[in-house]
């Protein structure tokens, strides 16, 4: 004997096969079903940001989510944990020049970035594996992993924000906004890749 809720089932699709009007109507709600669940905004859609030097781009692109009544630091975003700084897909990174940021030296390509987030001191990791889902991070990748500068924020932002800024002809700033703290490192184009190519 089947158990009931394939016998359910089976009973269901025979009846719905012999009324063509209750057939299209059970499709026609599951359609609009979809629809309306389709149209409901992402709670962290995607966002990106640049900043150029002669033509040359330096990129990210990240998933924005917002804090919706919740603590984020030491919360969402535990302390001494690292983490994807963003939602979903991991935070990419790509920049068209060699750029320097703290001690190191990164060259033009793609990177992934990720943080770890403390009460005192944050730190950025820059890691050379992409594409990936953004809780998937390998450590051994680091191309560099660097303290950020912090402060607090008298007013709270309430989606996280990640800026570049070009702070000179051959420098600039990334910064991260979130919640009452921001954090954010400073860096400058390599000479010999910010000129323009012939």
């Amino acid at each position: 004997m089947l158990p009931r809720a394939i016998f359910a089932t089976v009973l269901l699709m025979k009846v719905l096969l012999r009324s063509p009007i209750l057939l299209a109507t059970v499709l026609l709600g599951a359609c609009l079903a979809e629809r309306a669940m389709a149209q409901q905004p992402l709670l962290s859609p995607r966002d990106s940001v640049q900043v150029r030097f002669n033509g040359k781009r330096i990129f990210i692109d990240y998933g924005r989510p917002s804090m919706r009544g919740r603590v984020i630091m030491g919360g969402l975003v535990p302390y001494d944990r690292w983490w994807r700084t963003g939602a979903n897909e991991a935070t990419s990174f790509v920049t068209d020049v060699d750029i320097r940021i703290g001690d190191t030296v990164v060259p033009r390509g793609a990177y992934t970035l990720y943080t770890l987030p403390s009460a005192k001191q944050w730190k950025l990791m820059v890691n050379k594996q992409t594409g990936q889902w953004g809780t998937v991070y390998d450590p051994t990748l680091d191309l560099l992993r660097i303290p950020l500068k912090k402060r607090s924020l008298r007013q709270p932002v309430e989606k996280l924000t990640i800026l570049l800024e070009r702070t000179g002809p051959r420098a600039g700033a990334l910064r991260l906004r979130w919640e009452r703290t921001e954090v954010w490192a400073p860096f400058t184009v390599m000479s010999n890749s910010a000129t323009p190519q012939r």
